[in-house]
C-alpha cells in the first residue's frame, strides 16, 4: 500500500496525468463542439487514429514535424467532412457512418502502414520527427509544481488552451452562437435564416480537425511512433468525458484529466504485482463507472422535473 501511495504522490505521476490527458482533451474538445451543433460525433477514435498516422507519414517524408502536425490536422478535419456529407447529404444514420469510419481506420491504417513502411504493426522503420517539448520560464524553477507542469510537448500546452478558446469560440463568437442555436433548435435556427446543414458542416470539420490534434500527439509527441490501434479507445473515452462534463469546455476538461489520471495509474501500477489484466482494464473501467454516475444524475434530474411540472399543473 506504501508503495501505491508514494506513485500516487509523485512528480512523475503529476507530470504522467497532463500527459495522458492532452489526447483525451482535444478530443473531447471535438466531440463538445458537435454535440453543440446537434450532432453526435462517435467517429473521433477513427479520426484520431488516421490523423496519427498521417502524421508520422508526411513527417518522414518531409523531414518537417510541423508539416506532419498540419497534415494530421488536415486529414482529421477531411474525415470529418466526409462523416458531414456521409450524415447531411446522403442522409445516412450518423452512428452508423461513425462506426464505418472507426472499421475503416482500423483496418485501414495497417494496410496503409505495410505498404508504406513495410510493417503491419509498428512504424519504426520510418525516420519520423516528434514535435518540441517547451520548458516554461520561472514556473520550471518551482519546487514540486514546476516539474509537474513545465517540460510538455507543446501540444499539451495547446491542448489545455483550447479549452478557454473553445470557451470563447462557443459562447462568445455569432458563429458559437450559431451552432448552440442549431444544436438546441434546428427549426428554429432555419427560420431565421441560419443554414443548418452549413454549421453543423463547421461543427464536424472543427471537430476533425481537434481529433487531429489528439492523433498527432500520440504519434508525434506522447510517443515518436505509429502502431496498430495505438488511440486504444481514447476517442470514446473523450466522448465520455464531454457528456460527464455537463457539455461544458470547463467540466470536459475537469473530466478528462480524471480519467487521465486512472490511465496514468494503469501505467504507473504496472511495476507492482498486480494481474496485468487488472492493470489494463482501470481506464475503461473508470469510464464505465463515470457513465453509470452520470447516467443515474441525469435520470435523477429529469425524475425531478416530472414531478415540479406534474406539481405545478396540479396547481
Amino acid at each position: 500500500m506504501s508503495n501505491f501511495f508514494n506513485i500516487i504522490f509523485s512528480v512523475d505521476f503529476g507530470y504522467a496525468v497532463l500527459r495522458v490527458t492532452t489526447p483525451i482533451l482535444f478530443a473531447s474538445m471535438g466531440a463538445l463542439i458537435s454535440d453543440k451543433a446537434g450532432v453526435i460525433n462517435i467517429a473521433l477514435e477513427g479520426m484520431m487514429l488516421i490523423a496519427a498516422l498521417t502524421g508520422v507519414i508526411v513527417s518522414a517524408l518531409v523531414q518537417s514535424a510541423g508539416l506532419g502536425l498540419l497534415a494530421a490536422v488536415f486529414m482529421g478535419a477531411l474525415v470529418g467532412m466526409m462523416l458531414a456529407y456521409f450524415a447531411l447529404n446522403l442522409k445516412t444514420d450518423v452512428i452508423l457512418a461513425a462506426i464505418a469510419i472507426n472499421l475503416m481506420a482500423i483496418g485501414g491504417t495497417i494496410f496503409i502502414l505495410f505498404v508504406v513502411a513495410g510493417d503491419k504493426g509498428i512504424s519504426s522503420s520510418l525516420p519520423s520527427l516528434v514535435l518540441p517539448k517547451v520548458t516554461i520560464p520561472l514556473i520550471e524553477q518551482i519546487p514540486v509544481l514546476g516539474p509537474i507542469l513545465s517540460g510538455h510537448n507543446i501540444l499539451t500546452y495547446l491542448a489545455f488552451l483550447s479549452v478557454w478558446l473553445m470557451y470563447i469560440f462557443i459562447y462568445k463568437t455569432p458563429l458559437g452562437l450559431r451552432i448552440r442555436a442549431v444544436g438546441e433548435n434546428p427549426h428554429a435556427a432555419d427560420s431565421v435564416g441560419i443554414s443548418v446543414r452549413k454549421i453543423q458542416y463547421i461543427a464536424l470539420t472543427m471537430s476533425g480537425a481537434l481529433a487531429g490534434f489528439g492523433g498527432a500527439y500520440m504519434s508525434m509527441g506522447y510517443v515518436s511512433w505509429f502502431s496498430k490501434n495505438m488511440t486504444a479507445g481514447r476517442g470514446f473515452i473523450a466522448l465520455a468525458a464531454e457528456a460527464m462534463g455537463g457539455g461544458t469546455p470547463q467540466g470536459a476538461m475537469l473530466t478528462s484529466l480524471l480519467f487521465g489520471f486512472f490511465d496514468a495509474l494503469s501505467n504507473s501500477l504496472q511495476s507492482l504485482r498486480i494481474p496485468a489484466e487488472f492493470v489494463q482494464m482501470i481506464p475503461y473501467l473508470a469510464t464505465v463507472i463515470g457513465l453509470v454516475i452520470y447516467a443515474a444524475n441525469k435520470t435523477r434530474q429529469i425524475k425531478r422535473i416530472q414531478a415540479n411540472k406534474e406539481r405545478d399543473a396540479n396547481i
